[in-house]
């Protein structure tokens, strides 16, 4: 997935898993939203401080492969990986693997809103922390 790939692991619990004992669909979302949380507390950008100035992060598209079932107890890995950016948004690329086996995998867009809902430009700091990726 490149040089500059966050990793965050997670273990499937029974609650994940539907009737067949896999794991339910929804919560690869649910994982990999746990990791993008991760991944920007790891850049050293403080979402809440972002929040409370009238800036939050949203998915604007996804596009979601799902390759292999997970299990419960599986440990998961989810990487995440920038592929391009600009001003207004960064799109990535996020895969769940257990022991190197590809699961699923999606590429996103994230954009800024500001408090009423409205695109706007990512915050400089988080575009920062980012460097210069096209």
């Amino acid at each position: 997935m490149g040089d500059s790939v966050h990793r965050f692991e997670c273990r499937v619990y029974y609650e994940d898993t539907d009737m067949a004992g896999i794991v339910y669909y929804a919560n690869y979302l649910k994982y990999i939203e746990r990791a993008r949380s991760d991944w920007v507390r790891g850049l050293g950008v403080d979402q809440n401080a972002l929040r409370a100035a009238g800036t939050v992060f949203a998915v604007a598209r996804i596009e979601a492969d799902y390759l292999r079932p997970a299990r419960f107890d599986d440990l998961l890995e989810v990487a995440t990986a920038v592929v391009a950016q600009s001003g207004a948004r960064v799109v990535l690329r996020q895969q769940v693997t257990r022991a190197d086996e590809a699961l699923f995998s999606a590429r996103l867009t994230l954009v800024a809103l500001d408090g009423q809902g409205r695109a706007t430009r990512l915050p400089a700091e988080f575009r920062r922390h980012l460097g210069n990726r096209r």
